[in-house]
């Protein structure tokens, strides 16, 4: 791996204002050399030329250069921020890839090398992944935690204390035969401490789906309620096909809308009008109703010129009426609004902020998400409790010894300490390219 360098784009694909690539491993220096007209100091901004070998111009660029082992992977790595042309990304690929020895990066290759090399351990390169996927600001806020070392720190405490008992034990087995038998009782309160600590960690954890999920919001009301109209206005842009005539939404259509405390789906259906017009309409309501029992909030949008009672025995989450511009008076049960003037729009995104992404009390600094993180530390728990057990009866030295040195392995698995290549790209592998 060491001989090889990697290059990938660190941005989407796509037309924007500026695009970046990354290159990592021994060649970047002859990558300046051959491909940039300037050479820059390491960690200082150069503004140059990027040339195809045969030297004619494909962009103008600004690059940095970072000097191993003082970079993100620990190798030299070369940072080229170019115009975002998609054309003008491939070309600079291509051209550095023409270069022996550099190859196009693997999903969480660039990450993986600096887990290699050091200059992060696996709880943290894990992390990495779960900041540039973090759906919310709380799982955002966390990830940054974890990236900083707030589990690492937990589990190198742990790792010292199981250090330091399995030095006295694997002591006291060299001079078992020459001494009288170990004061176990002693031993006792260090290994329900060990016990303790493990266990108030396992507290920490959060299933994964649960943390990352992102909460599907769906709307339903009679057909010309205004429904998509009000998710428009939501949205601040004309997403969805909007029309007078009744029944114009015949299937769902999901939109992300970002709110302050992150990214919610919101979901327009067909309208429910109780008896379908033909076949295809009732295949539209059908699929209404089911999308409606796979959601996590729903919002039952009235229209405003033409009030009526729900029939449909749907249980909503809040109201929202609709044409307020075209009305002299509002009722107070519901959210009035106009998405021609977007009056109340504001006031139906601070609420489903609110009920979407409370501000729960917890207590814990950190949550983990990793259910391999979470079975070496049930490893390292079973371990414990089979010692305390052993203790109760005619306690073996060597036993215990044992049991500590799987304990100490369990825990240095989950910072990648000890690990094997399938953990690796199982982890690795769900990375985006160019991180």
């Amino acid at each position: 791996m060491k001989d090889e360098t990697i290059v990938a784009p660190m941005t989407p694909n796509g037309v924007s204002a500026i695009a970046a690539v990354r290159v990592s491993g021994q060649k970047v220096t002859e990558v300046i050399d051959t491909l940039l007209e300037k050479k820059a100091k390491p960690r200082i901004a150069c503004f140059s030329g990027f040339y195809r070998c045969d030297k004619t111009l494909i962009d103008e660029v600004l690059y940095l250069f970072f000097k191993g082992p003082h970079s993100y992977t620990g190798e030299d790595v070369l940072e080229i921020y170019c115009h975002g042309n998609p054309l003008i990304v491939r070309e600079i690929l291509l051209e550095i890839e023409k270069i022996p020895g550099v190859r196009l990066a693997k999903p969480g290759e660039f990450t993986e090398r600096a887990f290699l090399n050091g200059k992060l351990d696996l709880t943290q390169a894990e992390a990495v992944g779960s900041v540039i996927h973090s759906a919310n600001k709380r799982e955002l806020e966390n990830s940054q935690k974890l990236l900083k070392g707030a589990l690492s720190k937990s589990i190198r405490l742990l790792g010292e204390k199981v250090k330091d008992i399995s030095a006295r034990i694997e002591l006291d087995v060299d001079f078992s035969e020459e001494e009288a038998d170990p004061d176990f009782s002693s031993w006792e309160i260090k290994f329900l401490e060990l016990k303790t600590s493990i266990e108030k960690l396992l507290q920490n954890y959060k299933d994964k789906s649960m943390v990352e999920k992102i909460p599907m919001v769906v709307l339903w009301g009679k057909p010309n309620a205004g429904k998509s109209s009000f998710v428009n206005a939501l949205l601040g842009e004309d997403r969805i096909l909007v029309s007078n005539v009744a029944g114009t939404t015949r299937d769902f259509v999901e939109v992300r809308l970002f709110l302050d405390g992150g990214e919610i789906r919101l979901v327009d259906t067909a309208g429910l009008s109780g008896i379908p017009k033909d076949e295809l309409d009732a295949l539209s309501q059908q699929k209404t109703k089911e999308i409606l029992e796979e959601s996590d909030f729903i919002i039952h949008v009235k229209d405003g010129l033409n009030l009526e009672e729900n029939n449909f025995n749907i249980k909503s989450h809040l109201e929202v009426t609709t044409k307020k511009d075209l009305i002299n008076t509002t009722t107070e049960n519901s959210f009035w609004v106009s998405s021609k003037t977007y009056e109340g729009i504001k006031e139906v995104k601070d609420y489903l902020n609110k009920q979407l992404f409370k501000n729960e009390s917890d207590t814990r600094d950190f949550w983990f998400t990793s259910k391999a993180q979470r079975g070496y530390l049930e490893e390292a728990l079973d371990g414990l409790n089979r010692i305390l057990k052993e203790l109760k009866g005619n306690a073996q030295i060597e036993i215990i010894a044992f049991e500590m040195q799987l304990i100490r392995k369990s825990l240095l698995s989950i910072t990648g300490e000890i690990s094997s290549e399938d953990v690796l790209q199982s982890i690795f592998e769900g990375f985006c390219i160019g991180k």
